[in-house]
This record gives structure tokens, C-alpha cells and sequence, in this order.
């Protein structure tokens, strides 16, 4: 196909085809460096987010302690450290493998704070955060095994997409929070020292990967898209029910507790992928202690082999897919001579790219959308649009060779084999079988001394308003006005076949028939002269070519053929009945359908001497089903 396209383009018109390419190309490279691209691709990816939501948390082995509102208003805030030691022994005492502390206590609280900087440091089950963006400090006595950061990154709209898995390189103290409570409950490092050695094969977030446009900063370690369990869905306790010895036991033996707020005055609250598509009118927001618990059940998931890496796109792959949609955006605008056949191809093609690219999201596939799209709509509307002015350009040249009204379709024809038919922008003189088709008003002299100049030029317009579309809609070519008629033919310049020529020119008759019935219908109510047309039709071979100066062009159609048709329609005048009357020779008739019901609609009138010609013409009348008056 790609090959078919190059074989019909001429290096000399290259330059004129590229150029709107060019523009596209242009056009889509500016749209790329806006943030809408990425902007459509978020969106996509977090209403996707929200329908694969996991309501796995609840059997997840994390149990949240979360310190409520009602909990403030209990115990005050900050909450007074013998409080959170309190808690800490009933939880270690119930069977806790793990205790992750997600609250900031580099500085104590109240009159016993040194409790917590004591079992921080002794109680190996304990881990303790510190964040690097906001230089806040760790528990005091935290040894550094069981120091971890909780720093989080947001995307430039405000959402909490990507998970800070690891940073390597760095200090013992310097793990993500969850990681470093997996290790502890699991008593596995083996996962950390996978990750430094980067034989851990995940989908990571490099420069342009995946739904980002834009390079993602480096040094904020190695970072993947957060996996979410649906909101809620974790086991919960508030500390208030901890204290008050309100949980059972074997609710907390063998689980790994993350104490942390979740009352929305303390602010630990974050936007993520589902929150915008939420029903609440508030935008629903999830608190850092379920954040983390979603990161952490990632690991448990990697650990029980359940889990998913994906993959994601990058740059180079994008690029790649990117240049294919173009240049099959392209060969679809350009190889399909019908206009609307291409339209379909490429619009086949975009929901079949748009479906596929949705799959893959849905698969953990990261690729971004929104740019292989507009480059199809870019330029494939480019390919339409160029082919539209080019079709417009090349029906005007055609017109003006031919000299007269031909119909969209034929034009295209003739464009589309303009090598054949076409020799230095002129029709060639040649021999061709034709059905030529001559009108002439009834009676035009008495018409044009009853209404005046305008009023008359309305009339006829009115007239050829029903005669040219019959005849152009059918393939034919109206070669001439004639004043008060027409010279049309069918078969010129290209023919279907010469029965169907034959046969398009009765139906055309048909339709004028009709069409002079509705006419005259107003025309009576308006008190203006009925019009009654006479016409000829007769087959035959003509000679066919333009014909003329550089100044003035004509396609001209030359022939007893022509003649004949001309004599048929002035014959013995005065037999007219109805308000067209039709002579076709035998020529003609001979072409069409010779059914016995087909017989019915002619009238004999028998050999006739005509004008001009010394032979003489089997002549028939066509009959129709209404005279018409």
C-alpha cells in the first residue's frame, strides 16, 4: 500500500504533498510541550486506577491504629508520648510483629517523653521515620536499622501517583518506610540487596516513561506507580479503642500495626488517582498511614508472588509507536481513492489504537494515550484536508477542460485516470461510443414576450434546476446550454457500460418527467406559463476532445450522433401530449431492457425521415405512467 502511494507521487509535487505533513508534525510537536498531553494521560490512568481498585486490604496482615478526631478531642494534640508507649506495650503484648510509627517525635511530649525514646531504642519490633524534604529528625535512640523516611512525591497537579520504593546508595538509616517494616517483619533484606543490585525487574519511572511527558527527577530514587487497595478496606482501630483495651487480641497477633493520623485537622491527607472520580462532593482524600499501608502491601505482595510488575513504555518506545501511528495516519489518508472510505479506515484505526492502549493500561502496561491519538487525528485531517483541496483544485480543472457541468464522481474519475485521457492539460480527440441527450423548451418565444428578462431567466433556471441533476447524479456530462436547452451526453468521457449509458439516460428522462410535474403544480398557482420540454436521445460514436485556445477551452462533442439526437427532439412538433415529450432512436432502444413490461413503455412511431440525414430513424416515444395535464 505504503509502495502504491510512492509509485503515483511525482518528485516534482513531493515538496507540495510534505509541506502540510511538515505543518502537522510542527503543530503536534507544540501540542507535546504543553501539559495537556500529560494531563489527558493522567486522567486516563487514574479513572483506570479507580476501576482496578483491590479490596484486598482486608486480608492484608496490617492493621492501622489511626488517630481520629475523636481521638484530638480526647487526648489533645500533640498526644502525650506515655500515652503512645501505653499503646505500643498493649500492641507488642498482644503478638505485633511489626509496629511502624508514622508520626514526627524528634522532640518528646509531655512529662514521661522519654518512654518513647526508650523503647524506640531497645524494642527491636519498633520503626521510626524521619522526612528529608522537611529536615524532621527521627525518634531519638532510634537505632539506625529501624530508621526509615517517609517522604513522599507528588505530581504538578497535587496527586500522590509514584511510590519512592528505594533510593540506593545510601546510608543504613536511609530506607522507605515500608520497606524497612517489611524487612523487620519478614527478617528478609534479601529485597533491598535485589534492588541496590537492580536485579529487582520492575516497571520504573525513568525520563518520559510510560503516562509522563516529562522527565521525572532522578534523585528521588527508584520509583514506581503506586498499586492501591480500595480506600477504607485495611483493618482499622482508632487509639482511643487501643487504649481502652477494646481490641481483641487475635486481631493484632501475627499482624504489622502502622500508627498514624487519619483525622483530616492534622493534615496528613492525600489526593490520589481515584479521589477526583469519587461520588462525595468533597474530593475524597486518603490519610499517610493508608498510603504507606498500600506501599507495604505491594512488598507483601512481591513476597507472595502475587504481584505484577507491568511494564513501562519508555521514551525510545513511545517514539517508536508514535512514528508508526503517523505514518499509518498517512498511507490510510492517502491510499484510498474514495474520500469517505478513507475516513473510515482512519477512524477504524483510531478506535482500534485507542482500545489496544486502554488494554495495556488496564494490564499494567504504562503507555501513554493521549499523543499516538492526536498524531492520528493531526494527521490524518491533514491527509483529508490536503486531499480535499487538491479535490476541489483537480474538479475545477477537470470542469474547466470539459467546459460544463459534470458531477463530483466523474470528475474524480477522470482525475484518477487523467494519465490515460489527459495529454499536455487536453483532452485528447478520440472516438467513443456515447447516449446523447438534447432538450428544447416548448413554445419559449411566446414565454419570453409574456415575462420580463428576470422573470424569465428565473423560469428557465427553474427548468434546468430539475434537468441538470437528473443527468449528472446518473454519470452523465451536460456538454452545453443552449439557451433554452441542453446538450448532454453519457459514456463521455469515461463509460460504465454502453447499456447502462443507455438506461442512465431514460432514467434521467424519468426524473425530469417528475420533476416538471411538481414544477408546473406551482407554476399554475402562480400564474406563470407552464414548461413543456421536447427531447431527443440517440447512441452512437462521436468524436470527443477539447477543442479551443488558451484563452477559452471546450469540450467538444462532434458527430451524426449529435445531430441525431437534435432532429429527434424537433420532430412533427405538434405531436406532443404531456409535459415531456421524449424520441429515442432505435440505437438506443436497442441497448435497454427489451422485457415485455420494458416494451409497454414505448410507442412506435416507425422510420422518419429526418433533417440533415439521408437514412432514415427507427423513432420511438417513450411513454410515461402520467401525461402530466
Amino acid at each position: 500500500m505504503f509502495l502504491s502511494i510512492l509509485k503515483n507521487i511525482k518528485l516534482n509535487k513531493l515538496p507540495k504533498i510534505i509541506t502540510p505533513y511538515f505543518g502537522a508534525a510542527l503543530l503536534l510537536s507544540a501540542i507535546d510541550k504543553t501539559n495537556l498531553p500529560q494531563a489527558i494521560d493522567l486522567m486516563i490512568y487514574d479513572y483506570i486506577t479507580t476501576i482496578k481498585k483491590s479490596k484486598d486490604g482486608v486480608k492484608d496482615p496490617i492493621v492501622i491504629v489511626s488517630i481520629e478526631e475523636s481521638d484530638i478531642k480526647e487526648y489533645g494534640w500533640p498526644i502525650d508520648d506515655s500515652l503512645f508507649c501505653k499503646g505500643i506495650d498493649l500492641l507488642d503484648n498482644y503478638g505485633a510483629i511489626t509496629i511502624g510509627f508514622d508520626i514526627y517525635r524528634d522532640k518528646g511530649v509531655g512529662k514521661n517523653k522519654e518512654c518513647l525514646n526508650q523503647k524506640f531504642t531497645e524494642n527491636s519490633k519498633l520503626v521510626s521515620i524521619f522526612n528529608v524534604a522537611n529536615n524532621i529528625g527521627h525518634i531519638p535512640g532510634t537505632p539506625p536499622e529501624r530508621q526509615s523516611f517517609n517522604d513522599l512525591s507528588l505530581d504538578s497537579d497535587g496527586v500522590l501517583r509514584r511510590d519512592i520504593v528505594h533510593v540506593s546508595g545510601q546510608n543504613e538509616s536511609t530506607v522507605s518506610f515500608p520497606l524497612r517494616i517489611y524487612e523487620i517483619a519478614f527478617n528478609d533484606k534479601l529485597m533491598r540487596k535485589n534492588l541496590e543490585d537492580n536485579l529487582i525487574k520492575d516497571a520504573w519511572i525513568g525520563k518520559s516513561s510510560g503516562i509522563y511527558r516529562r522527565e521525572i527527577d532522578a534523585s528521588l530514587g527508584m520509583q514506581k506507580m503506586l498499586r492501591f487497595r480500595t480506600p477504607g478496606t485495611f483493618t482499622k482501630y482508632s487509639l482511643k479503642e487501643l487504649l481502652n483495651d477494646n481490641i481483641s487480641p487475635s486481631s493484632i497477633e501475627g499482624k504489622i500495626i502502622l500508627i498514624g493520623s487519619t483525622a483530616p485537622s492534622l493534615k496528613d491527607l492525600f489526593v490520589v488517582p481515584f479521589s477526583k472520580f469519587e461520588s462525595s462532593k468533597l474530593m475524597m482524600r486518603i490519610p499517610g498511614v493508608e498510603v504507606h499501608a498500600n506501599r507495604l502491601a505491594t512488598f507483601i505482595d512481591q513476597k507472595n508472588g502475587t504481584y505484577d510488575p507491568g511494564l513501562i513504555i519508555q521514551g525510545k518506545g513511545k517514539f517508536i509507536l508514535l512514528l508508526f501511528t503517523i505514518i499509518l495516519s498517512i498511507v490510510f489518508g492517502e491510499s484510498y481513492k474514495r474520500l469517505h472510505k478513507s475516513l473510515i479506515i482512519n477512524t477504524l484505526f483510531l478506535i482500534t489504537l485507542s482500545t489496544l492502549l486502554i488494554y495495556l493500561l488496564f494490564n499494567n502496561i504504562l503507555i501513554g494515550v493521549s499523543i499516538p491519538i492526536l498524531g492520528i487525528l493531526t494527521f490524518s485531517s491533514i491527509a483529508w484536508l490536503r486531499r480535499s483541496f487538491v479535490g476541489q483544485k483537480h474538479t475545477q480543472q477537470i470542469r474547466r477542460l470539459l467546459g460544463q457541468a459534470t458531477s463530483p464522481v466523474i470528475a474524480e474519475q477522470l482525475w484518477q485516470q487523467r494519465d490515460q485521457l489527459l495529454k499536455n492539460g487536453r483532452f485528447e480527440g478520440r472516438k467513443i461510443w456515447v447516449t446523447v441527450l438534447f432538450t428544447d423548451m416548448v413554445n419559449f418565444t411566446k414565454v419570453s414576450e409574456i415575462l420580463d428578462p428576470s422573470e424569465l431567466m428565473d423560469w428557465l433556471n427553474r427548468g434546468m434546476a430539475i434537468c441538470v441533476p437528473a443527468i449528472t447524479k446518473r454519470g452523465g456530462m451536460v456538454n452545453k446550454f443552449t439557451g433554452d436547452g441542453l446538450l448532454a451526453a453519457f459514456g463521455v468521457p469515461i463509460s460504465n457500460s454502453h447499456n447502462q449509458d443507455a438506461k442512465a439516460a431514460i432514467d434521467a428522462a424519468d426524473e425530469i418527467n417528475n420533476g416538471l410535474y411538481i414544477l408546473n403544480k406551482s407554476l399554475k398557482k402562480e400564474g406563470v406559463p407552464e414548461m413543456k420540454i421536447r427531447m431527443g436521445i440517440h447512441s452512437g460514436e462521436i468524436l470527443a476532445g477539447s477543442m479551443g485556445s488558451s484563452e477559452r477551452v471546450e469540450y467538444a462533442l462532434i458527430g451524426d450522433t449529435v445531430n441525431c439526437a437534435s432532429r429527434l427532439e424537433s420532430l412533427d412538433k405538434n405531436n406532443h401530449k404531456g409535459y415531456l415529450r421524449v424520441l429515442l432512436s432505435s440505437n438506443t432502444k436497442k441497448l435497454l431492457n427489451t422485457s415485455s413490461d420494458n416494451e409497454k413503455r414505448f410507442n412506435k412511431w416507425g422510420l422518419m425521415k429526418v433533417k440533415g440525414r439521408s437514412e432514415e430513424i427507427n423513432v420511438f416515444e417513450l411513454l410515461f405512467k402520467k401525461n402530466n395535464n
